[in-house]
């Protein structure tokens, strides 16, 4: 079946890049383009596309605008097409909380070398788009070279299990990608002040987490931050991996610490859930709590085995409310989820994980 896509932009030079890249993709096919949302909604109406790209900044009407109206009158995938700045961050976390599936970078066609990956990324995105489940929010709540694909043991070898002391401490440690802002913002709104800590690895761009940090931290009862390299690990509080920047946790004595690594992307992500799971599995093991959320790909998946394996608690959310049932998906496949939920029962579960490991 293949994927039709209309792509709204104002700039003609951009709208003639998203064609070309999709045009020559498997499967996908633009079947128009629009220079602002009013043409834009003409031609849905016309055109009947699977999947919208829409720029953020447009004249007549903006983005924002024209995504809230089609989210309530026909909802339907939109991948976001943003800039990369504090102010594209702030719009595009905001389109994700209006349904907006995913977003991807405006192109950048005076660097040399760019566009290749960067074509990779739109297609994968508007691909998984067209097979997402969305949910709209009208209030907050192919044969290319690509980069090598690293195992977690480029960043963190694998060790022997060996017996490890429970503590009075307990980490939960949540993994996502597509649709993981979200997903990430209702868990934390479930959580009491006095929950055990949290370390969050979502895949994000560098200029978006802490921006998106500090939107969970105005949602949630407990502090929210962007983990800090060598920052001690406290309950009550919730730590996110910097975008390009794995967070691992390594224990100091009685004390949990966020460690941060430059080291090479795991799964083409950086920070990547299985790196993040890897460290829990060997630091905290039983003293754990394993979450897979919503999001592409598998990054995750063998990592919540390894921690099961080491006696943690792990969950994966369901199908029917994951915008992508990549992650998850994966893990359950593995074996690697104690539990399957939907995203509104996983807060109550990860506490009732949590108390019953301090019980044992």
């Amino acid at each position: 079946m293949t994927i039709k896509v209309l792509v709204v932009d104002d700039s003609a030079l951009v709208r003639k890049l998203l064609s070309v890249m999709l045009d020559r993709a498997a499967g996908i096919q633009v079947v128009g383009t629009a220079n602002d949302p009013y043409a834009a909604r003409e031609k849905i109406k016309r055109l009947n596309p699977d999947v919208i790209t829409l720029d953020i900044e447009m004249p007549r009407m903006d983005g924002l605008t024209f995504l809230e109206n089609l989210m309530r009158l026909r909802p339907m995938p939109v991948v976001m097409v943003s800039s990369l700045t504090q102010k594209g961050a702030d719009v595009t976390l905001r389109a994700l909380e209006l349904g907006a599936v995913d977003f991807v970078a405006k192109p950048r066609i005076d660097i040399a070398g760019t566009l290749e990956d960067y074509e990779a990324e739109l297609v994968a995105k508007v691909r998984a788009a067209a097979a997402a489940h969305v949910v709209p929010r009208l209030t907050p709540r192919s044969a290319r070279t690509v980069e090598e694909r690293h195992t977690t043991s480029a960043v963190l070898p694998a060790m022997k299990v060996q017996a490890m002391l429970r503590t009075s401490e307990r980490i939960i440690a949540v993994g996502a990608s597509t649709g993981g802002t979200e997903a990430i913002r209702e868990l934390l709104a479930e959580m009491p002040p006095d929950a055990p800590a949290i370390v969050i690895s979502q895949h994000i761009p560098a200029a978006f987490s802490r921006s998106f940090a500090e939107r969970m931290n105005r949602c949630s009862a407990m502090a929210v931050c962007e983990a800090q390299n060598g920052q001690q690990i406290l309950p009550g509080h919730a730590y996110i991996a910097p975008g390009d920047r794995h967070l691992l946790i390594e224990r100091d004595g009685a004390r949990y610490l966020c460690r941060l690594s430059d080291g090479p992307h795991v799964n083409r992500h950086r920070p990547s859930v299985d790196v993040m799971f890897r460290s829990v599995a060997q630091h905290v093991g039983p003293n754990a709590v394993g979450v897979l959320l919503t999001g592409m790909g598998d990054d995750g998946a063998r990592g919540l085995k390894e921690m099961m394996e080491r006696g943690a608690g792990t969950i994966a959310q369901d199908e029917a409310t994951s915008v992508v049932w990549g992650m998850p998906g994966t893990a359950v496949r593995l074996g690697a989820a104690m539990h399957v939920l939907p995203l509104q029962h996983i807060a109550v579960q990860v506490l009732n994980l949590a108390a019953a490991a301090a019980a044992a």
